[in-house]
């Protein structure tokens, strides 16, 4: 069994290794701690048996990574392991494709069961969560946003959380080594596709996606 972990911070993703190991020995192990590594592997190597995926990345924008990967990889289960743990998030995390949700709250134990009741193709939800939960109407209001996202190209996506951290068409080109023109007909594309006008209206979109931080 191969299974990719993503997550940007090292001692958790350290702890989350040795939860895996501990339920499934045999089982290999990756990690990256970036979206675009999480990209470039699943583009270039051998497709994972399972990913386990933290919403909270550089690069993505709340639910963004899990709408791409799920389209360019629809068969692929991914399990989201969150320090949120809000039933609202994870009712979106859920119709935007995951298979599971694992609080970083959650016991060791529950992170083997949640793996191999999923790789038996069922949805494996945290124990604890109500049993009469209140639908959160945005998951339904981000399905047709997340079909328009779905339509785009890796590399338009890539552009796209680009244009969504506030950089130019140069600074994009820059980034990944391709003419300036190139990028201009990707971001044309991308406003097609969305059904907006500008720059700001495509950053509005994705943004709909966001995870609200907890209050402290």
């Amino acid at each position: 069994m191969n299974i990719l972990i993503v997550d940007d911070h090292p001692l958790f993703r350290h702890a989350l290794i040795q939860a895996v190991r501990y339920s499934l020995p045999q089982a290999q192990i990756h990690e990256t701690a970036a979206v675009n590594e999480f990209y470039e592997r699943l583009e270039n190597g051998p497709e994972p048996d399972l990913v386990l995926l933290d919403l909270n990345l550089p690069g993505a924008s709340g639910f963004s990574a899990l709408v791409h990967v799920r389209a360019q990889y629809p068969s692929l289960p991914i399990i989201v392991v969150s320090a949120h743990e809000e039933t609202s998030i994870i009712q979106r995390a859920i119709a935007h494709g995951a298979m599971g949700y694992i609080p970083k709250s959650a016991h060791p134990s529950h992170i083997g069961e949640a793996i191999r009741q999923v790789l038996e193709g069922d949805i494996w939800l945290p124990p604890n969560l109500p049993a009469n939960m209140n639908f959160d109407p945005r998951a339904a209001d981000e399905a047709a946003l997340a079909e328009r996202i779905q339509s785009l190209t890796p590399q338009q996506f890539r552009v796209l959380m680009m244009v969504a951290e506030g950089l130019l068409n140069k600074q994009i080109a820059y980034e990944l080594e391709v003419s300036e023109a190139t990028i201009k007909a990707h971001v044309t594309a991308i406003f097609r596709k969305l059904g907006v006008q500008n720059r700001t209206q495509a950053v509005l979109a994705i943004s709909a996606l966001n995870i609200e931080e907890k209050k402290v």
